[in-house]
């Protein structure tokens, strides 16, 4: 005798056997939509990175840091700096090879509105003693004879805070890798950027950001650089460690590194002895006297 087993499935159970089938079907939609979500957040990663790291830049009050590289008709150059942002003070040892006044070993210093640039024993042989020349900044605007970057101090009064914001305005920042850089781990990321783009990237920011990264911006634009190429690594604490600049101005190329040894710590700079100045301005009065 054969026995029919007849299974009887409750409506319910259908319902939630559906239910769970639609709700897989749902879930796998979302997971795939997720996905491709995150495919367009993993393209925007390096741009985010970059603005985050330039919103970090905005809070920095000083900071140390190394140059290297060649500045237009100013040939190659490498130093060290330590620099406050408010109030503005800076200290840089620099060598510099080209065929400016002060190609060798030479010290800037900018307290307030003077600059102080001192050339050493060299300098002291033809200046009756003195090893320092001082000139007034604000002197500099009016008088275009006064040219630091003459002196081989061009980027004395450079800020590379502000300046390595600029890859903000790109529209090409990708990824690289990660690298140590001074033994910190980084993210490298590059990208263009031109003139144009880093203004138009101006607009919507505060009155202070952008007046300083316009007065950084000026700087090449006086050079004749049309648009830079820029990489810039980013440590763990969304901070720049070290970024790297390259264009074509009118004298020459640019190629500069900066790499940030310390940030938000006191930095004091103090003027040379007096004894030991020369004033510039002074000097050139009684020349044209």
């Amino acid at each position: 005798m054969k026995t029919s087993v007849r299974t009887s499935v409750r409506p319910s159970v259908r319902r939630r056997t559906a239910g769970a089938g639609l709700a897989a079907l749902v879930l796998a939609g979302g997971v795939a939509g997720c996905a491709k979500g995150d495919d367009d957040a993993l393209a925007m990663e390096p741009a985010a990175a970059v603005a985050k790291a330039a919103k970090n830049a905005e809070t920095i009050t000083s900071f140390c840091y190394t140059m290297t590289g060649r500045v237009p008709d100013a040939g190659r150059v490498s130093g060290e700096a330590a620099m406050s942002v408010k109030p503005l003070a800076m200290s840089m040892k620099m060598t510099a090879a080209g065929k400016a006044a002060t190609a060798g070993k030479v010290e800037i210093r900018l307290v307030g509105k003077a600059m102080y640039i001192g050339g050493g024993a060299q300098a002291a042989k033809e200046m009756d003693g003195k090893s320092w020349i001082k000139f007034d900044m604000s002197a500099l605007g009016a008088d275009k004879k006064l040219n630091p970057a003459q002196l081989g101090a061009g980027q004395a009064d450079q800020n590379p805070a502000t300046e390595s914001t600029f890859l903000t305005g790109s529209k090409n920042v990708k990824k690289v890798g990660t690298e140590t850089v001074d033994g910190v781990e980084t993210t490298h990321y590059k990208g263009t950027v031109t003139v144009a783009e880093i203004e138009a990237s101006l607009k919507g920011k505060g009155k202070a950001t952008r007046e300083a990264r316009e007065k950084s911006l000026k700087q090449y634009e006086k050079m004749g650089i049309d648009s830079l190429a820029m990489d810039m690594w980013i440590d763990g604490d969304d901070h720049t460690k070290k970024f790297r600049m390259r264009g074509d101005a009118d004298k020459g190329p640019l190629d500069m590194t900066i790499t940030f040894l310390d940030i938000n710590k006191p930095v004091t700079v103090t003027a040379p002895p007096a004894k030991d100045t020369v004033d510039l301005a002074e000097m050139m009065k009684g020349t044209e006297g």
